[in-house]
């Protein structure tokens, strides 16, 4: 399984990959939306974990990138805001498949990012050919 992480805080974004990597996740860490659209075009991910409020670019355009060149991947939100707080981010992001605090345990956020690695996107009933 392979997982991009799109995190401002560099710190934060190592913790969170080290926690994926002990569950056998290939994990690719960058800062910005730019850097975040770049490695999108040229490799393939099961499941993306995206900042919300990032510093530089949007990261409702790397989710609509990324559900137009992958549809397959699937996208976690982390927010240290209350901006979508009521469920609105999957009205914005139709890959979106939770939002998660950025407090979140680390272990816990590796469990999330884990399972929707792992788990195909629902479809609405669409057969997903393996």
């Amino acid at each position: 399984m392979r997982a991009l992480i799109v995190q401002r805080n560099e710190g934060l974004g190592r913790i969170w990959q080290r926690h994926l990597e002990r569950l056998g996740v290939v994990v690719t860490c960058v800062q910005t939306a730019e850097d975040a659209l770049q490695i999108v075009d040229s490799t393939a991910f099961d499941v993306i974990v995206l900042d919300l409020v990032l510093v530089e670019g949007s990261a409702l355009a790397v989710a609509d990138l990324v559900q137009f060149r992958q549809p397959h991947a699937n996208v976690v939100f982390v927010t240290d805001t209350t901006f979508f707080s009521d469920g609105s981010i999957f009205n914005h992001a139709g890959n979106a498949r939770a939002l998660v605090k950025t407090a979140t345990p680390p272990e816990d956020l590796a469990a999330i990012v884990h399972h929707y690695g792992i788990r195909p996107p629902d479809h609405a009933g669409r057969h997903n050919p393996v």
